[in-house]
C-alpha cells in the first residue's frame, strides 16, 4: 500500500460493528450544541464518503440525536442533517423494501414500512424543520430515525428472518476475517 492509499484509507469512516450496545440506546433529544453540530458534521462527511442513504449518529459511535438522510431518490444524493428527529405521521400505505446497515455490511433485508412519513427535526440553529417525504426517501427517514431512537433494522423482523441475518452475518465475519 502507497502512502496516498494508506492516507485514504485513514481517512474512511470508522463505523461501529452490530450487536455494539451503542446500536440498542436511545439518543436523548436536547437542543443543538456544538458536540452535536460535530457529530452532525462528521455524519455529513461519513455518508459523503461511503455514498450511505442515510447515517445516524450511532453508527459512529455517537449516541446523540443526529441523522442524515438524501431526500433524493437512489440514483442521486442530496443531504439533510437532521437534529433530533421525530416521525410525526406515517401514511396508510405499506411497502417491504431493502435495507441494510453499514453496522452489519453484506446484510440486506426486506423490511415493511409507510410509504409515507412526516418527520419533524431541527435544523443546527433548532430552528423547526418539517418533512413530508414520500418512496425511498421516507423509507431512509424511518430507518435513521429508528436508530436514533435505539432500534436497529432487524427489530422490524419476525424471529425467524432475524435469525436468519444474524446467522448470514456470522458467516460473512468468518468468511472476511
Amino acid at each position: 500500500m502507497n502512502k496516498e492509499n494508506a492516507a485514504m484509507a485513514d481517512a474512511s469512516p470508522r463505523f461501529i460493528s452490530w450487536p455494539d450496545e451503542r446500536l440498542q440506546r436511545a439518543a436523548v433529544m436536547r437542543p443543538p450544541d456544538d458536540r452535536m453540530r460535530s457529530v452532525g458534521m462528521a455524519l455529513l462527511d461519513a455518508a459523503q464518503a461511503v455514498q450511505a442513504y442515510g447515517l445516524a449518529a450511532h453508527h459512529l459511535g455517537h449516541v446523540e440525536p443526529v441523522a442524515v438522510v438524501s431526500i433524493a431518490d437512489p440514483s442521486a444524493r442530496d443531504y439533510r442533517i437532521l437534529y433530533n428527529p421525530c416521525v410525526i405521521e406515517l401514511g396508510d400505505a405499506m411497502e417491504a423494501g431493502k435495507e441494510g446497515s453499514v453496522s452489519m455490511p453484506g446484510i440486506e433485508v426486506d423490511v415493511v414500512r409507510s410509504e409515507r412519513a412526516i418527520i419533524a427535526c431541527q435544523d443546527d440553529t433548532g430552528a423547526a424543520v418539517r418533512m413530508d417525504l414520500d418512496g425511498f426517501p421516507a423509507r431512509v427517514a424511518q430507518h435513521e430515525i429508528d436508530q436514533v431512537n435505539g432500534v436497529f433494522f432487524l427489530a422490524r423482523l419476525s424471529r425467524l428472518k432475524r435469525d436468519a441475518a444474524i446467522k448470514r452475518f456470522s458467516k460473512l465475519g468468518k468468511r472476511m476475517g
